[in-house]
């Protein structure tokens, strides 16, 4: 026995039967027509306007023809503009769905099964309106916001007059409309303060340089910006007291390290304000007593969180350590700090010139000069070493990179538009580099 083909049973079924199309259906088909564009121009209006850069906003600003400057005049009243274009959208959608069903019971006799009718007429309007009046404009006026927002100035400065009554009593009688603006507003990620930055680098004051630092502040390790372990100053805890005392006075630091044999076993960091009440001690006095724990941080620590640390334990220095256990390093909290909102000098701070500018495109680096330091003197971008294999911190680090080994004196070396020149050189590391940067 053959099986009967769906389709017929299901028309039986529904008994569906298309009427005759009269003038009056057309009419309300072509409205309908309408309002669904319409839906999809102020649900896409919406999220134009609202995504305009302020680079964009500039440029909408200096073109003077009518649709630009509907543009500037919508956003001038943020507020009234969300309440215009959620209160057109409300009464556009309503009317829609309203005349789709009466055109769709006008086309069609669902009379024999209502319910399944009902259903049939509540997918196909559901399907018009979502994707064709809401997300479809939605996800296009998101990629061509300033387009989108040409297109449907007129439409929505319109609506503005037509609502205006509705719209003004909304904004000022609810919270709804500044619940819906912050929550726009917030949406501002750290790539959107990164690209407003680099419109404005040319004309960068000393609060957008704090900016900059905020930006990039999560992306940074404690190894690019600690002291180095052969430039750090720490002391044997095998020390006497007198010598500990000539020593301190030498350093000027208010915190040191403390090692036993080598600066890979770190006791502890000694504060020196805590050997005051004992300064007339004599050699026979025990010291170590008065050292704190250290605090141990590996290498790729992002500074962000290694701030927060400090915070919560009420330190102010940690041990770098590198993955076999070793000390790299230590950073203070000033040198995160220092990250944000640049030098920080105190009177107890010597000068420690790590570079001299010989001309506008020539500088006279120190080979231990921080990578991160570096770019920042040079105004370089932060992943302009990227593409290098090895994880290098410093600026003999990079040369050491590109070469494999200790250049000799006067080697000079090509890297993009960087040309380095090896200055000051021993067996053991690089002194000095001379960088040029190619016009």
């Amino acid at each position: 026995m053959e099986t009967a083909d769906p389709l017929p049973l299901i028309l039986i079924i529904v008994k569906i039967t298309v009427k005759n199309i009269d003038f009056y259906t057309i009419l309300g088909i072509i409205i309908s027509f309408i309002l669904l564009i319409f839906s999809a121009l102020i649900s896409g209006a919406e999220n134009a306007l609202f995504n305009l850069k302020s680079d964009q906003i500039k440029e909408i600003e200096k073109k003077k023809d009518f649709r630009n400057q509907l543009i500037i005049k919508l956003l001038k009243n943020p507020a009234k503009l969300l309440a215009t274009t959620t209160i057109a959208n409300s009464f556009i959608n309503v009317s829609f769905i309203v005349l789709a069903g009466i055109i769709l019971n006008r086309l069609f006799n669902f009379s024999e099964a209502p319910s399944l009718g009902f259903l049939i007429q509540v997918a196909i309007i559901s399907f018009l309106l979502i994707f064709l009046g809401v997300t479809i404009p939605k996800f296009y006026a998101k990629r061509k916001s300033e387009k989108f927002a040409r297109a449907s100035s007129i439409l929505i400065a319109l609506f503005s007059k037509i609502f205006h009554p509705v719209s003004t009593l909304m904004v000022n009688s609810t919270s709804f409309i500044g619940t819906k603006l912050a929550q726009i507003k917030q949406n501002i990620t750290i790539d959107d303060l990164s690209q407003a930055l680099n419109l404005t680098k040319d004309q960068i004051t000393e609060d957008e340089n704090i900016l900059k630092g905020i930006v990039k502040f999560g992306n940074i390790s404690a190894k690019e910006i600690m002291k180095s372990r052969v430039d750090v100053i720490g002391i044997d805890i095998e020390y006497k007291f007198k010598e500990l005392l000539e020593f301190i006075i030498k350093s000027g630091h208010s915190r040191i390290p403390i090692y036993s044999e080598t600066f890979d076993n770190v006791k502890g960091i000694l504060f020196i304000k805590d050997l005051l009440p004992h300064i007339h001690q004599d050699d026979e006095f025990k010291w170590q007593s008065l050292i704190r724990q250290p605090y141990f941080v590996p290498e790729n620590k992002k500074i962000n969180d290694l701030l927060k640390e400090f915070q919560e334990n009420k330190i102010h220095m940690a041990i770098v350590i590198d993955e076999y256990g070793g000390t790299s390093g230590i950073v203070t909290l000033e040198d995160v700090i220092e990250e944000i909102v640049g030098e920080i000098t105190d009177e107890s701070d010597e000068d420690e010139i790590i570079y001299s500018k010989i001309n506008n495109l020539t500088y006279l680096f120190e080979g231990k000069t921080l990578l991160n330091d570096f770019l920042k003197i040079v105004d370089i971008n932060d992943d302009y070493f990227d593409d290098l294999t090895g994880d290098v911190d410093t600026i003999a680090g990079v040369i050491l990179e590109l070469k494999g080994e200790i250049p000799l004196k006067n080697t000079q070396i090509d890297y993009k538009k960087l040309t380095f020149t090896i200055e000051s050189v021993d067996k053991r590391r690089i002194k000095q580099i001379k960088v040029t940067i190619k016009e």
